[in-house]
């Protein structure tokens, strides 16, 4: 079954503690504040951003996988800072298998505080019920054990390791796969 879903409105949420929203140019500097920290880019194909273009050019991506219709990326907005501390959203949508993969950065300063479990168990109710898709995924780094934590606590199921998947910064990276599907959701 495909979905109907298009992509002509951007979805906003409100949680508890935060508002997923989309990002804007007046983000630049907490997004380069999230990114050009070592220890947020560690996992990721990104390099520490050096520069407020750097970031520039997050956004950019962020509205070209909106356009393509291939994703979304929210900011994560603290209710009471106003401050961006995180993203999340999906990418490399197939509209054909009904299936998406989901992406996080959270700033370290927010660890531990179960920010992600807050803004996922939205976007994922978002995919499953809106979208209309069958399959979310993740890809992460198997040394990436906090990410691997917070994956299971929301259901996701390990399907394997893709060996030396991408080439991130230098060199080979594994990726764990992990999932979760529609008829597990709760």
């Amino acid at each position: 079954m495909n979905s109907n879903f298009n992509f002509t409105n951007f979805p906003m949420f409100e949680t508890e503690r935060f508002i997923l929203r989309q990002a804007l140019e007046n983000d630049c500097h907490d997004l380069f504040d999230l990114y050009s920290d070592e220890q947020v880019t560690r996992y990721t194909p990104l390099t520490p951003f050096k520069s407020i273009d750097d970031a520039k050019n997050e956004l950019d991506w962020y509205d070209t996988i909106l356009r393509e219709q291939t994703g979304f990326r929210w900011v994560i907005e603290d209710v009471e800072t106003k401050k961006v501390i995180g993203t999340c959203g999906f990418l490399n949508y197939e509209r054909e298998h009904n299936r998406i993969e989901i992406g996080y950065d959270l700033h370290p300063s927010y660890w531990g505080k179960g920010v992600m479990k807050e803004a996922l168990s939205c976007i994922i109710s978002f995919a499953f019920l809106t979208m209309k898709i069958n399959k979310i995924e993740a890809k992460v780094e198997p040394e990436n054990q906090s990410s691997i934590g917070l994956l299971e606590k929301l259901n996701f199921s390990k399907e394997g390791v893709l060996r030396q998947h991408e080439f991130e910064n230098g060199k080979y990276v594994d990726l764990a796969i992990f999932s979760i599907l529609k008829s597990e959701y709760q």
